[in-house]
């Protein structure tokens, strides 16, 4: 929900000050199809049985390595997605560090129906590694728990968005990478 925001607030605040959402359609990224990708595997890692299967969290994790490389291969393309990239990158590292999982505070863990572990997040506790990095952060009123690494994704998404829309071609006349 926190990225879906960002993007709204990114489409809003490029239209209030003279932009337009035709811009974002000229916006040319490379294989598009990696982010619907990672997605789909976060989905299916959350939403689905297969977040009972030992070890599918680790199918995330190269999602999410995927995510960072495709965001750091769009660095001189893209502006501000470099905030992505590093907040995919925290998000990686904490993950990383937990054996494939994300650490989670056990106050805002209660979709998790008591469990130690669901697909990719374990409960957070002296057992786990970098819980700084980890999802403790309450935004609204919603039970969901975020990270920095997500604060961070969705401040580059609400960025990149807003950049989009304003000037779809900064560089233009300039050859990107």
């Amino acid at each position: 929900m926190l990225w879906l925001g960002a993007i709204v607030l990114g489409v809003a605040f490029g239209l209030l000050t003279g932009g337009r959402l035709t811009n974002l359609g000229k916006v040319r990224f490379r294989w598009p199809w990696v982010v619907l990708g990672v997605i789909l595997v976060r989905f299916l890692i959350l939403a689905t049985p297969l977040n009972a299967v030992e070890g599918a969290q680790y199918l995330y994790v190269l999602a999410l390595a995927a995510v960072v490389a495709w965001t750091a291969w769009h660095l001189k393309r893209v502006r501000g997605i470099w905030l992505i990239s590093l907040g995919a990158l925290l998000n990686l590292i904490v993950i990383l560090a937990n054996s494939g999982r994300m650490p989670v505070a056990p106050e805002l863990a209660s979709s998790m129906g008591g469990r130690a572990t669901v697909g990719q997040y374990t409960v957070m506790g002296a057992q786990t590694n970098l819980n700084f990095l980890g999802d403790w952060i309450k935004l609204g009123p919603a039970p969901e728990a975020y990270s920095l690494g997500d604060v961070l994704i969705g401040v580059g998404l609400a960025i990149v968005v807003f950049l989009a829309i304003r000037n779809p071609s900064p560089y233009e006349g300039v050859s990107p990478p």
